[in-house]
C-alpha cells in the first residue's frame, strides 16, 4: 500500500495514463516496523482496501483521496490558507495573540515604573542608575539560577506558570495593597535624616530605601520584559515553529504587539486625563493605578489561557525536531555556564544583548532627566509617555511591514546590523543637540521650540527609530538564532542571555555614566566621552552580529540538509523562462541563496508542477 501510495504522487494532476480496469481490493499486513504516513494509525493486523488506489476517468485527472487524520493527532496533509498549512496558522495566530497581550501588558508596566521612580518625594531620573546596577541585574541573576534549577525539575508547562503567576499576583497586590500602604511602608523620616547625614551624594541609594515599594515595582516590570517576552513567549514560540516559519511570521508578531502599544499608550494617557479632571482630594494616581494593573492582570491570565490551550491542542502534533539529536545529560547550573561562556555562537548572542542595553542607556537615562525638566507635573510626565508609547507603536508597525522584505531579499545578516546603525546615528544627533544647545537655541526659537524642549523631541525620536527596529529587526533576529540550537542549549543559554545580559547591559550602560558622574562632576560635562563610547560599542556589536551570521547560515543549512536527506525533499527555486511570463521549479545548488520564490518539495512534485 505504501508503494502504491508513493506511486499515486508522482501521478497527482496528471491525465490518466493507464486505461486497465480497477483492481479488485488488496490485503496488506502491516508490521510495526513499518513507517507511517502523516496523519495514519499505525495498523496491527489485515487492513482491507475498500476503494481501489486508481479509478479508470480517462481525459480527467487523477487524485488521490487524502488520508484522514486518526482522532486528529496530526495535521491533515495538503490543507493550505494563503499558501501555508493550516497547522501553521494554528500556531501562529494563538503566538501573536499572546504577544499582544505580553507586549500591552509590558507597554503599561514600562510607562508606570518610570512615572513612580522619577516623580516619587526625594527620587528622580539619577536613581535610574543605581536601580539598574545594585536592584535589578542581582535579582536578574537570582532569577536566572533558580530558572536553571527548575528547569531540570519541572516540565516545560510547569515552568511556565511558575515564572508568570508570580508577577500576575504582584501587580495586582502592588495596586491594591502595597501602594494604598505607602505612608506605612516607606521609611520616609528615617531616609530624610540618614541623607542629612551622608549628604547628597547619596541620595540616589537614599532614595531606593525611602521608596522601596517603587523600586520593587520597577524591578518587576524590567523582569517581565527579560523573562516573560524574552524566555516564556519567545523560549515556546522557538520550539514550536521552524527557521521556515520563523523568517516568515517572527516580524508579523510585532505588527499585533505593536497595536498593543498603540492601544496600551493611549490608556495610559486616558488614565493622565482622568486624574487630571479629579477634585483634589482624590488619590488620583491611585485610581489610575487600579485601572491600569487591573488591565494587566487581566492580559496575564490571557497569556496563561492562550499557552494552556497550546499545550493540548498544537504542541502533542508538532514533530519534534530535536527527536533526531543525540541526547545529552542534564546539565548542573555551574556546568551549564561554563558550557554556555565556552560557546561562540552564545558569546556573540550575548554580545548583540549586552551592547543593545548598553547603547540604549546611555542615551535613555539623558533623555528621562531633560523629560522631567520639562515635565514635572506625573500627570504631564505620564501624559507624554503615553503619546511615546504610541508613536513608538505606530512606527513600528511600519517598520514590521518592512521587515519581511528585509529578510526575504537582504537576509538574516543584513537585518541584523540595521538596529545598531540606526542605533548610532541617532543617538549622534541627541548627543550633538544636548552639546551644542546654546549654538542652536537661535534657530530653535524661531521655531517656537526652547532648546530642553527640542532635547526632549529628538530623544523622543531617537528611542522611538531604536525601539522600532529592535522590535521589527533585532529581537526577530535574535530569537531566529536560537531555532538551531538543541533543547538544553536553547533553555538555559536563553534564560542565561535573555535574563542576565539584557539587565547587564543595561548596568553597564549605567556604570559607565557613573564613573563618569563622578570623574567629571555631571551628566552634561561627561555627555562628549559618552557618546565616544557609544561609538565603539556599537562597532563592537556590528562585529558580533557579522560573526553570528556566518555562524547561524552554517547551523540553518545543516538542520535544513538533515531534513531534507529524511524526507526526500530538497528546495526549488521559481526560475522565468526567457522571453516568457512563465516558468518551471529548479534544484537551488548548494550553498546557494535564491532571491524570489523557493519551495521545498521532492523532485517528483516540482515535475507535477512544472507539467
Amino acid at each position: 500500500m505504501a508503494a502504491l501510495l508513493q506511486q499515486s504522487r508522482h501521478f497527482v494532476g496528471l491525465k490518466a495514463r493507464q486505461q486497465a480496469a480497477p483492481k479488485a481490493p488488496v490485503l496488506r499486513a502491516f508490521s510495526g516496523q513499518n513507517r507511517n504516513l502523516p496523519g495514519q494509525v499505525q495498523p496491527t493486523g489485515l487492513v482491507p482496501l475498500q476503494k481501489p488506489v486508481f479509478q479508470q476517468q480517462p481525459e480527467k485527472p487523477v487524485l488521490v483521496e487524502p488520508v484522514k487524520a486518526a482522532g486528529g493527532d496530526a495535521p491533515a496533509e495538503g490543507k493550505k490558507f494563503l499558501g501555508y498549512d493550516v497547522f501553521t496558522w494554528q500556531k501562529i495566530i494563538p503566538l501573536g495573540a499572546m504577544f499582544f497581550c505580553i507586549l500591552f501588558n509590558y507597554t503599561i508596566l514600562r510607562d508606570t515604573k518610570d512615572v513612580l521612580v522619577v516623580t516619587a518625594p526625594g527620587s528622580g531620573a539619577e536613581i535610574i542608575p543605581f536601580l539598574k546596577t545594585w536592584v535589578n541585574l542581582p535579582m536578574a541573576i537570582g532569577f536566572t539560577v533558580l530558572y536553571a534549577k527548575l528547569a531540570n525539575v519541572l516540565s516545560t508547562e510547569a515552568l511556565f506558570y511558575t515564572c508568570i503567576f508570580p508577577f500576575i499576583a504582584f501587580f495586582g497586590a502592588f495596586a491594591f495593597v502595597f501602594y494604598p500602604l505607602r505612608d506605612v511602608l516607606h521609611p520616609t523620616a528615617f531616609c530624610e535624616n540618614l541623607l542629612e547625614q551622608a549628604g547628597p551624594r547619596f541620595a540616589g541609594p537614599i532614595a531606593i530605601l525611602r521608596n522601596w515599594t517603587y523600586c520593587l515595582f520597577y524591578v518587576m516590570a524590567e523582569l517581565w520584559g527579560s523573562v516573560v517576552v524574552s524566555v516564556l513567549f519567545w523560549g515556546f514560540a522557538n520550539q514550536i515553529t521552524t527557521v521556515d516559519e520563523a523568517s516568515q511570521f517572527y516580524p508579523l508578531f510585532g505588527l499585533g504587539a505593536n497595536v498593543a502599544l498603540i492601544f496600551s499608550g493611549r490608556a495610559v494617557k486616558i488614565f493622565s486625563q482622568i486624574r487630571a479632571e479629579l477634585p483634589p482630594d482624590v488619590d488620583g494616581w491611585g485610581l489610575s493605578l487600579r485601572g491600569l494593573m487591573g488591565m494587566v492582570v487581566i492580559g496575564g491570565f490571557l497569556i496563561a489561557a492562550i499557552y494552556y490551550w497550546l499545550q493540548r491542542t498544537v504542541v502533542p502534533r508538532v514533530q519534534k525536531r530535536e527527536s533526531k539529536k543525540k541526547k545529552k545529560a542534564k546539565m548542573s547550573v555551574g556546568e551549564s555556564f561554563t558550557f554556555l561562556a565556552g560557546s561562540r555562537y552564545i558569546r556573540d548572542l550575548a554580545t548583540l544583548v549586552v551592547a543593545y542595553g548598553i547603547s540604549i542607556n546611555l542615551v535613555e537615562v539623558t533623555w528621562k532627566s531633560k523629560i522631567k525638566a520639562q515635565f514635572p507635573n506625573p500627570n504631564d510626565y505620564s501624559a507624554f509617555m503615553g503619546d511615546f508609547s504610541t508613536a513608538t507603536g505606530a512606527v513600528t508597525f511600519t517598520m514590521m511591514i518592512l521587515s519581511r522584505y528585509i529578510f526575504k531579499y537582504f537576509g538574516w545578516g543584513t537585518a541584523a546590523l540595521i538596529t545598531p546603525v540606526v542605533l548610532l546615528i541617532t543617538g549622534i544627533a541627541f548627543f550633538s543637540l544636548v552639546l551644542f544647545s546654546d549654538s542652536v537655541a537661535p534657530t530653535l526659537k524661531a521655531l517656537g521650540l526652547t532648546p530642553l524642549m527640542a532635547a526632549v523631541l529628538v530623544g523622543a525620536a531617537q528611542n522611538v527609530f531604536s525601539k522600532s527596529s529592535k522590535y521589527s529587526l533585532f529581537d526577530p533576529c535574535k530569537e531566529m538564532a536560537y531555532i538551531p540550537l538543541d533543547d538544553e542549549v536553547k533553555v538555559k543559554g536563553k534564560a542565561a542571555i535573555d535574563v542576565i545580559c539584557n539587565p547587564l547591559g543595561k548596568s553597564g550602560g549605567a556604570l559607565i555614566q557613573q564613573f563618569m558622574i563622578i570623574g567629571f562632576g555631571s551628566l552634561a560635562a561627561s555627555t562628549p566621552y559618552l557618546g565616544v563610547i557609544l561609538l565603539s560599542i556599537v562597532l563592537l556589536w556590528i562585529n558580533a552580529a557579522n560573526s553570528l551570521a556566518g555562524q547561524f547560515g552554517e547551523l540553518q543549512g545543516k538542520e535544513e540538509s538533515e531534513s531534507m536527506d529524511a524526507a526526500g525533499t530538497q528546495t526549488f527555486k521559481y526560475v522565468l523562462e526567457a522571453g516568457s511570463s512563465k516558468g518551471k521549479w529548479v534544484p537551488v545548488a548548494k550553498g546557494e541563496s535564491p532571491a524570489g520564490q523557493t519551495k521545498v518539495m521532492t523532485q517528483a512534485e516540482a515535475d507535477a508542477m512544472n507539467q
